[in-house]
């Protein structure tokens, strides 16, 4: 069996350079994490916007995570040859500007009031944060002592937890502070009233985003001015032959489950987040306007983020699968409750299904990358590309919920769920011997 290139952590300083500080240098890779989450959980505020302003249906409307998580399996392997030519540093740098690009785009598209316009800039914003998924996550990773490593990443995931949960409310006050006029109210307009309005309604989407936009330029220079550990790769390289392809991994069948397993459990995560705020707004829910609803999906997010620290203790006592297994359980159970229920029971199930989300993500993830040896890269790379499910299911959401109401159209992420608790009590298991080229 060809042994592993493994990348190690180069900190010896080059002549006359000072010690690098691994500890200022993973504060600055935990930015990059809150940057992300933070953008990816706007999503969340974009959408109802959005809706209102193109008197969108729901299936239309979810085209913007459709677009978004789109990128993931479409650029991931173009973002993972950009990394390997230009390493890890230079890698979140790019991704970085690709995500700056991206952002400013939100400006002429708020100026053509093109639905399709404002889908093309996030796509280019989701191609840059995919590229930081593929160089930040490993470098993370990496970034010191193997057997600190998880420690390292539970951190950054809770600094990108701590992004979802802010985003919520900057977005709320900034993008939904104003009430969305129908196409008949804006046509009783004056003419000089309709150009306000529009204006108004264009600089609403346009201040966020443009600040966005230099956030992460500034980001992206001082990241390339910081003296970041670079990591340098072991001597002998995997041989990328027959025995190393995706085929090769994906004959692992724990590691076919687990791409399946992450495909829903992102969609459904990225789902309920996505119509959270138009449904907490439903009379018989919440009653609630969109702003106050932020507030709920900033809730949302934030059980995540606590759900993240105590399940990472917990996990330290019982069995993964396990627990993976119980948590989608409970959250069936939210969901379920959801939909059969009204007002405050409806509302407060649904929030609490973030605190069981928290561990999903990570615990698929390792289980599903275990003992596979020189083929981990190409397994990380089919569970990225898996993230492609909250392009989906929240597209197929949007399409039950046009047909059979919003409450009911929530039996789509339940069933995702099913599949996680499938894959913990069972996909996950591992065979006794591990198949040839493992």
């Amino acid at each position: 069996m060809p042994i592993s290139s493994t990348p190690r952590l180069n900190t010896t300083p080059g002549q006359g350079a000072p010690p690098v500080n691994t500890r200022m240098a993973l504060g600055v890779a935990t930015t990059i994490f809150f940057m992300w989450g933070f953008l990816t959980c706007l999503n969340d505020i974009l959408i109802p916007h959005l809706k209102a302003v193109f008197e969108l249906n729901y299936a239309r409307a979810m085209l913007v995570q459709f677009t978004f998580f789109g990128a993931y399996f479409l650029m991931s392997l173009p973002a993972g040859r950009l990394v390997a030519h230009l390493g890890y540093k230079k890698g979140i740098v790019a991704g970085l500007l690709i995500a700056g690009v991206g952002a400013l785009g939100f400006w002429p598209a708020a100026e053509l009031r093109e639905y399709s316009a404002f889908l093309g800039a996030l796509f280019v914003l989701a191609t840059g944060i995919t590229v930081l998924q593929v160089a930040a996550n490993p470098y993370v990773a990496l970034l010191g002592p193997v057997e600190t490593s998880s420690s390292r990443l539970t951190l950054a995931q809770a600094l990108n937890s701590l992004g979802t949960a802010i985003a919520p409310i900057f977005g709320g006050l900034l993008i939904l502070g104003n009430t969305v006029k129908s196409a008949d109210e804006i046509n009783a307009l004056s003419v000089a009233e309709q150009a306000a309005y529009r204006a108004a309604e264009a600089q609403s989407v346009q201040g966020p985003y443009i600040g966005l936009a230099i956030a992460l330029v500034l980001l992206a220079l001082f990241v390339y001015l910081f003296r970041l550990p670079t990591l340098s790769e072991s001597a002998e390289k995997v041989d990328d032959g027959p025995q190393q392809s995706y085929g090769a991994a994906l004959r692992h069948r724990h590691l076919l489950f687990a791409v399946l397993g992450i495909f829903f459990y992102v969609g459904a995560e990225v789902s309920i987040g996505s119509f959270l705020v138009n449904y907490l707004s439903m009379p018989t829910i919440g009653g609630f306007t969109e702003q106050q609803a932020t507030h709920y999906v900033s809730a949302y997010w934030t059980m995540a983020m606590i759900g993240r620290f105590a399940g990472s203790a917990l996990l330290t006592r019982y069995s993964p699968r396990h627990m993976l297994a119980l948590f989608a359980g409970i959250n069936v159970l939210l969901l379920g409750t959801t939909m059969a229920s009204s007002g405050q029971v409806a509302l407060y199930s649904v929030v609490a299904i973030g605190l069981f989300n928290s561990i999903m993500f990570p615990t698929i993830f390792a289980l599903g990358i275990e003992r596979l040896g020189p083929l981990t890269n190409k397994a990380s790379s089919l569970l990225i590309m898996a993230i492609v499910g909250g392009a989906l299911v929240p597209y197929l959401q949007g399409v039950l919920a046009d047909h059979i109401g919003l409450q009911p159209s929530f039996i789509l992420p339940l069933l995702c769920y099913g599949y996680v608790i499938f894959f913990g009590l069972v996909g996950a298991r591992l065979p006794a011997i591990a198949p040839r080229g493992g």
